[in-house]
């Protein structure tokens, strides 16, 4: 890997590493609050990385993409929801489904404030804070567009799930493998074929990264920084 690549992946390691833990805690904490109380007794409703770190996910995967396409992104361990433990199975597993959305969002919104207020104060010695804020503000949106697509596992489908028939719901979560294959082929393979063909392929660009960039910059220009 290049310097400048070593770089990219210091950088963006510690936004990535906040937004997926305070995105599969807000999950857990949702859970808990509504009754499920699975992933509080499994240690999953904490700020702790150690404990959300997925190998292929959060490691293998992140690596992968930027070597062979040249951005990162990654998961964490999902966190166990027992829906049936929920209050009120179908809402409720609506509001775990969306709270890591939610949460990135916020963290969003969070990082793009704290950037304006520290360039504001004009004490900025060094580029390496402000730049792992900007890069929060984009890691987080886009994982928010990313899980919020109705594609098994990611949250979107539960919501989709919880808003469907019984029947259709069933039918729709039998998918899960699949969509991850999809995921796969979205993320990775694609790329790399048209890559070789001189095609843009690049389906998650056009999907998650392209609205993820108008938010950021929209986010950036409603806080004086755009």
């Amino acid at each position: 890997m290049s310097t400048e690549g070593l770089a990219q992946l210091l950088l963006l390691a510690i936004p990535i590493l906040i937004a997926i833990t305070f995105h599969e805690a807000a999950h857990g904490f949702v859970a808990n609050f509504f009754g499920d109380d699975t992933a509080k007794r499994q240690g999953r409703v904490t700020l702790n990385p150690i404990k959300h770190i997925d190998p292929f996910g959060t490691l293998i995967l992140p690596g992968l993409l930027l070597y062979f396409t040249g951005f990162m992104f990654g998961f964490a361990k999902p966190v166990p929801v027992d829906q049936s433990k929920l209050r009120n199975p179908r809402f409720h597993m609506i509001w775990v489904a969306i709270a890591g959305v939610v949460m990135n969002v916020l963290l969003a919104f969070v990082s793009a404030f704290l950037l304006a207020g520290l360039l504001s104060t004009n004490a900025v010695t060094t580029d390496l804070i402000p730049n792992i804020l900007l890069a929060s503000i984009s890691v987080n949106f886009i994982l928010a567009v990313f899980n919020i697509l109705p594609i098994p596992p990611l949250d979107g489908s539960k919501v989709l799930a919880s808003l469907l028939p019984a029947d259709l719901a069933r039918a729709h979560l039998t998918l899960e493998p699949l969509g991850f294959v999809f995921l796969m082929l979205a993320l990775v393979v694609l790329p790399l074929i048209g890559n070789q063909l001189n095609m843009n392929l690049d389906l998650f660009a056009w999907v998650v990264l392209i609205p993820a960039d108008a938010l950021s910059a929209w986010l950036q220009r409603l806080v004086g920084i755009g």
